[in-house]
């Protein structure tokens, strides 16, 4: 039966990573080509569903992806991130550190991968919280929530931007429905959840010795409205387009939206602008700049790798036929399949600990069930996105990242990490299903 080939696919998946401690991009190659075999495909068969499966993905993301780690690479090394940061600090005045903190997250996040987030945004944490004589915790817990949310509901970051083609989601609704679900998520999981606990539950000491941030200079850094355009200028012209073809569908204009809209167009014009606004126009020479592309493309090469695994293994279980499968077993179901595809992804997560891999892997699964029951695809990556951020622990980097910058014993990362990406991943299915009640 197709059900039992996936299991067992699965089964071999966390066997490999969790027990063997393979490569995700590897054991995804091998789970896919077992599943192909087990339903009836000839090995030769099975390895080119894996090469059309690796191509497809790669030919439809790996721009999207690249030209999103240069641009947030380029913010970094500018100082953007920084003059987005303490401007904000600025105007809202010591009092509201936290909303300020949770804004400049939000922001950053949009062009940051997380991991690249924290890095940029830990050391501004320690210094706002000194200043402002609060927790580190209290500054820290909303600023890690914003940008895990931004991380996993918002395009172009890669999983998001991975599971939308598996869909064949519109890139432009899933980002203003991310980001309409990222708000309330950051709110509860951030500043909200951070009043559960004691004033010394949220003091920790600042571990020096793992940071060593580049203070800019005031004449250093490019503008504050400089730096929040350049970084917010994909969304803004992916944005353009949807808005543009809700209002005027129909205009003269609509082919030009629909190019500059495009989220490859967008991301290589916003890349293209910020080589002269963080780069040429701040005295660098070009091949600064472009020792910052080289540095920005060679980080995400592994994520790149591990989201083509996944379509592989996508691939396959379209070429096998399983979704036809999983789609007449659907044919009746009354459960939501927003609510199968979060759950797919959660457990995942759980077991294998890569939100890309939980989210590739759901999406694969449920992408027959938007031609059964109509759902929004939109929504389906949202739901994916949701389920593949719930409980991180030890056996997800983002769960040492936390607790090695903040100096934290597993337990407190438990109490304060794990519980605050599951109240985001909560928060972020209700919310999905709440925009399904008037979307459907």
């Amino acid at each position: 039966m197709p059900i039992v080939s996936i299991c067992i696919g699965v089964a071999v998946l966390l066997l490999l990573m969790i027990v063997f401690k393979l490569n995700a991009f590897i054991s995804l190659i091998l789970v896919a080509l077992v599943v192909g075999i087990l339903e009836g495909m000839s090995p030769i068969d099975a390895i080119t569903s894996v090469q059309s499966g690796l191509g497809g993905t790669l030919g439809s993301l790996t721009m999207i992806i690249i030209f999103g780690a240069i641009l947030g690479k380029l913010m970094t090394d500018s100082g953007g991130a920084q003059r987005i940061a303490t401007t904000l600090i600025q105007s809202f005045g010591k009092k509201r550190v936290q909303l300020a903190a949770v804004l400049t997250a939000s922001v950053v996040g949009i062009a940051l991968f997380f991991e690249t987030g924290v890095v940029v945004l830990i050391p501004l944490v320690f210094t706002i919280a000194a200043a402002a004589g609060v927790p580190i915790l209290y500054i820290g817990m909303p600023v890690i929530a914003a940008l895990i949310t931004m991380h996993g509901f918002v395009p172009p970051h890669p999983g998001p931007t991975a599971v939308a083609s598996v869909f064949e989601a519109n890139i432009g609704k899933t980002m203003i429905y991310g980001i309409i679900i990222a708000i309330p998520a950051i709110i509860i999981g951030g500043p909200l959840f951070t009043k559960l606990f004691k004033k010394e539950d949220l003091e920790v000491e600042i571990p020096k010795e793992l940071f060593n941030p580049k203070e800019f200079k005031e004449e250093e850094m490019p503008g504050f409205l400089t730096s929040l355009l350049t970084s917010l200028m994909p969304v803004i012209l992916i944005a353009s387009q949807v808005i543009v073809e809700i209002a005027v569908p129909e205009s003269a204009v609509m082919p030009f939206f629909d190019f500059i809209g495009n989220p490859n167009v967008a991301l290589l014009l916003s890349v293209i602008l910020a080589f002269f606004t963080f780069g040429l126009n701040r005295g660098k020479k070009m091949k600064e700049v472009m020792q910052s592309v080289a540095e920005a493309v060679s980080g995400i090469s592994m994520i790149l790798l591990i989201i083509a695994g996944g379509g592989a293994f996508k691939q396959v279980l379209i070429d096998s036929h399983i979704d036809q499968y999983i789609a007449d077993i659907m044919a009746g179901s009354t459960l939501s399949p927003l609510l199968l595809t979060w759950l797919i992804a959660a457990i995942l997560r759980v077991a294998v600990g890569s939100a890309t891999v939980a989210g590739m892997t759901a999406a694969g699964i449920a992408a027959p069930l938007i031609g059964i029951t109509g759902v929004s695809p939109e929504l389906m990556v949202l739901a994916a996105g949701a389920g593949s951020i719930t409980f991180s622990h030890v056996n997800d980097a983002g769960f040492w990242i936390y607790k090695e910058y903040f100096n934290l014993s597993i337990g407190k990362t438990i109490k304060t990490w794990s519980i605050m990406v599951t109240i985001l991943s909560i928060v972020g299915l209700a919310g999905v299903l709440l925009i399904n009640m008037f979307v459907s």
